[in-house]
């Protein structure tokens, strides 16, 4: 923070430092060196399942971990419905809000197999086919329409482009495959989860459309984002500054929400809190507002804890290393440019 003084007054101004040494006088060293980053980067991945993963990435500045954060929000690609041909749809969910739940549904399709589509041409390569034709008969209880009757249609589209008093022996759909897509996928295509609720269909009412799924990244829309959540905060460091024994030991243990301080035994009736769970901390303040003068919260400003949420179409740490390869792609297209 700058304070200058000008004709009216005291004013203040924040002022940012990022060059190396800017706090050498102060004894922290910002300097930055490859030799010292591969010297104290790491990764501790602390959970993995199918579904989201827990790390430490320790050694790297905050730009850093946000980058990998906004890569894998907006960049990392993924497959999502793009078109919907509407070819009957009586339910009350208009046409336009139904294609939008169609988008957010997540594919199981590895977008790494598929190509970006351009010129409008659809083919096997860059567009994945499903139908969907529901319809529910008069006289029975309401239908409720799930993912998973979603169809993969390997040989691609099935809707003709002319109407029937227009059509002949060579009839022209929506794509061009020149082979099924069975050919080159080890597994169907289908939906990641087949109970996502699409719609309700009450007697006589009946859905029928078909679905064309293209390669996009989540910058453009949200329904091509592979993660439902990525998000990294810093390492708490909690730090004693004197000694808590007693009764205002056991008070402290008690106000803390998430049990971050333990009671340890001296002996001949002494006991000390002590900082158990660091890593649990939320920072809530209970107990500095306790004691103030006998706890400091902090953070560790090289650790940061990052957390991926996958929507299913590729694995958590499939997903960080495809946002490492497409920041090394960066990295690559600016040293080429600058040189």
């Amino acid at each position: 923070l700058v304070l200058g003084l000008d004709g009216k007054g005291w004013h203040g101004e924040t002022e940012g430092f990022q060059y190396s040494g800017a706090f050498a006088a102060m004894g922290v060293d910002t300097s930055v060196s490859v030799e010292k980053f591969c010297k104290n980067f790491k990764i501790e991945i602390n959970r993995l399942t199918d579904e989201d993963m827990e790390f430490d990435m320790i050694g790297v500045d905050a730009s850093i971990a946000n980058a990998f954060r906004r890569i894998l929000i907006a960049e990392v690609p993924t497959m999502a419905i793009e078109k919907v041909f509407m070819v009957d749809n009586t339910s009350v969910i208009a046409d336009e809000v139904l294609s939008h739940r169609l988008g957010l549904i997540p594919l199981d399709a590895d977008p790494r197999l598929f190509d970006y589509i351009s010129d409008d041409v659809p083919n096997e390569r860059n567009t994945i086919v499903y139908k969907l034709h529901v319809s529910c008969e008069k006289g029975s209880q309401r239908l409720t329409v799930k993912s998973g009757q979603l169809e993969w249609l390997p040989e691609g589209s099935q809707l003709t482009m002319a109407s029937p008093a227009q059509s002949g022996d060579n009839q022209r759909t929506y794509t061009s495959f020149g082979q099924s897509q069975q050919n080159t996928s080890e597994r169907p295509l289908g939906v990641k989860y087949n109970d996502i609720t699409i719609a309700r269909l009450g007697p006589g009412q009946a859905i029928e459309l078909e679905a064309h799924a293209v390669k996009g990244v989540g910058k453009v829309h949200a329904k091509w984002s592979p993660v439902a959540t990525a998000w990294y905060r810093m390492l708490p460091e909690v730090v004693l500054l004197k000694e808590i024994k007693n009764g205002d030991a056991e008070e402290l243990v008690k106000r803390c929400p998430v049990n971050v301080f333990d009671i340890e035994d001296l002996g001949k009736g002494e006991k000390r809190a002590v900082v158990a769970k660091p890593r649990s901390c939320t920072l809530c303040r209970e107990c500095v507002r306790l004691a103030d003068d006998q706890v400091e919260l902090r953070r560790v400003r090289d650790h940061f804890i990052f957390t991926i949420e996958s929507t299913g179409a590729l694995p958590p740490e499939v997903l960080f290393t495809e946002a490492v390869k497409i920041l090394e792609e960066k990295c690559e297209r600016v040293i080429s440019e600058l040189s």
